[in-house]
């Protein structure tokens, strides 16, 4: 008998990571493919329809569902309206996918994957209060409390990304100015490392390499072979970040908050900073009783994803 998996996809703005994922959790197989390559969305569901076919045949795993992680992704009606992807307008996305695999088709909100995955098989399973962020080309918020996913009214709530920091401050892809996410996430850390180039006069590797081509990863690099321009660029990601925290702690008091996806990555600069502003800001009642801590997973929007689907068949 074929053993069964879930096609579980974390769309992202940058990448779109495609995994067959046992109902135990496990990850069977993994593909990545650039979101951006696909301005059509009937060749991106083609292209994950082939992905999931030709990789369940060669392993013989039968399908039993999809689960999609995607920004804005509305678990009520199976729907995204996300500025940081190609796809313009409310995209019907469970419908065209469903339509493409005849298979059970779910959607939730990235951030909300990625709690899914923790909490079902990862860092916070037993916990009933816990937050998960995202940190990739946006920056997404997952929030359960009462070991209960917060959804909201509308299936929206927890979009800390674009709570504003910085009233008229930098520019967002949501229309507004000042949002955490341009400050604290892949694309922030860049836009915080360019303007620093710009306005510090540290020497930095940083300064010889164009601008289009630094990244998150890259900074984080050069931070830990000592660039000051790098450690300063996540520091100061970390502070904002850090202080953000705070504020949330205050509202809804998690036990833990999981840091996840690749600029979660960026190491101790990032990290001890992140822990120390939020600490710094905390309101007294919670000092020293919570810091951050590294998801168990490098993408766990895959695998909580594909936990919408066993969770659906149970």
């Amino acid at each position: 008998m074929q053993e069964q998996v879930a096609i579980g996809i974390d769309i992202g703005g940058t990448n779109t990571v495609i995994g067959l994922i046992t109902a135990g959790g496990k990850c069977l197989a993994e593909e990545c493919i650039k979101t951006e390559e696909y301005p059509l969305m009937e060749d991106f569901i083609e292209r994950i329809h082939a992905i999931g076919r030709e990789r369940s045949a060669a392993l013989n795993l039968s399908l039993a569902g999809v689960g999609i992680g995607v920004p804005t992704g509305n678990s009520d009606n199976g729907t995204f309206n996300a500025s940081n992807l190609p796809w313009r307008g409310v995209i019907p996305v469970a419908a065209l996918f469903r339509e493409r695999f005849n298979l059970p088709v779910f959607v939730v909100n990235d951030a909300k994957a990625a709690v899914l995955g923790e909490m079902s098989y990862g860092g916070a399973r037993g916990m009933k209060d816990f937050v998960i962020i995202t940190l990739g080309t946006g920056l997404g918020c997952g929030i359960v409390i009462n070991g209960e996913l917060v959804h909201g009214h509308d299936g929206f709530a927890g979009e800390l990304g674009h709570t504003i920091v910085t009233p008229g401050g930098r520019a967002c892809g949501c229309g507004r100015r000042g949002c955490l996410e341009t400050y604290a996430s892949a694309t922030g850390i860049k836009r915080t490392a360019i303007e620093l180039l710009a306005t510090e006069i540290d020497d930095s590797p940083l300064r010889k390499i164009p601008f289009a081509d630094i990244g998150s990863k890259m900074i984080a690099e050069a931070a830990g072979q000592g660039d000051p321009i790098a450690i300063k660029t996540l520091r100061y990601t970390g502070e904002v970040l850090g202080l953000a925290l705070a504020n949330l702690v205050a509202i809804i008091r998690p036990e833990a908050i999981f840091l996840q996806g690749g600029a979660a990555r960026a190491g101790a600069h990032f990290h001890d900073a992140v822990n120390r502003a939020m600490d710094e800001n905390l309101l007294f009642l919670y000092k020293g009783k919570i810091s951050t801590r590294c998801s168990a997973f490098s993408n766990g929007a895959t695998v909580g994803a594909a936990a919408l689907v066993w969770r659906a068949l149970k």
